[in-house]
């Protein structure tokens, strides 16, 4: 080979080999903060693995210490990239940010005002001037209380902690007499007594922020809809404790951002 030809080439594998090399874009997972920051990143770890294999693209899990925590996060830019989250939070980032929800949980979701077995009360009304652990608003269980207490002069005394499991901890350790937290969390657990059960919402979606590209939320949504039809989709069913999910749109949450008035930030 002439000695240009040859001083040419080894120029060209030079700058071939400064170039870069191409990294798929990292995307973050939140989840609402209702379990522990720790037990959060690991619970929902399967399910960052299985949409990340499913896009092609990098999704990591991103879990708040606590509600407070988690609000600012989402107001703050660049916010969230793919969110699933209860109906509040869904709805106010679908009006106020663009984002899309891609897919849902099955059914509803609802919160129960409980207390120890060997307490047994009728209403909530009982309750005034009485401590009841809670995760506070903007939470969705907060903000189910504060509707079960109207008058300002009329109040519980709240126990404030930063996750349901946590609260649920306060009221079985005798340091609340009753506690809201998610109908599911209870679920089959007899040394419980069921106050009130709150009005059903739509269950958790799957939204995603309008910085995702269109072929990315493509892939998300078959991944998700069709989860349980595949063995890796049922695998990570299976380790979230989940029935699957279906169908939904921004429609379906239209309105319940309306909870959140007179919240800071609103």
């Amino acid at each position: 080979m002439p000695r240009p030809c040859r001083l040419l080439s080894l120029l060209l594998v030079a700058s071939l080999a400064c170039v870069p090399p191409v990294v798929a874009a990292t995307w973050q997972l939140a989840i609402q903060p209702i379990l522990p920051r720790d037990r959060t990143l690991e619970a929902y770890a399967p399910l960052a693995d299985y949409l990340s294999r499913a896009s092609g693209q990098t999704i990591r899990i991103r879990a708040s210490h606590n509600f407070v925590d988690y609000w600012e996060s989402m107001r703050q830019p660049p916010g969230f990239d793919l969110v699933l989250d209860a109906a509040h939070f869904t709805d106010f980032r679908n009006q106020r940010m663009g984002y899309r929800v891609l897919a849902k949980l099955p059914d509803t979701v609802t919160y129960s005002l409980v207390t120890r077995e060997e307490t047994l009360l009728f209403e909530p009304a009982e309750l005034i001037g009485k401590r009841i652990a809670t995760v506070p608003p903007p939470s969705l269980g907060g903000l189910r209380l504060a509707q079960m207490f109207p008058n300002p002069l009329r109040q519980p005394v709240i126990v404030a902690t930063n996750n349901a499991q946590a609260a649920l901890e306060r009221l079985k350790a005798g340091k609340a007499l009753a506690a809201l937290v998610p109908t599911p969390l209870i679920r089959g657990d007899t040394s419980l007594n069921v106050v009130t059960t709150t009005d059903p919402v739509p269950h958790m979606a799957l939204s995603v922020s309008p910085r995702v590209p269109a072929a990315m939320r493509k892939k998300l949504r078959q991944a998700l809809l069709q989860a349980g039809k595949t063995p890796a989709g049922k695998a990570m069913l299976q380790a979230l404790k989940l029935p699957g999910f279906v169908p939904a749109d921004n429609a379906l949450y239209t309105g319940y951002a309306r909870l959140l008035e007179g919240t800071w930030g609103y």
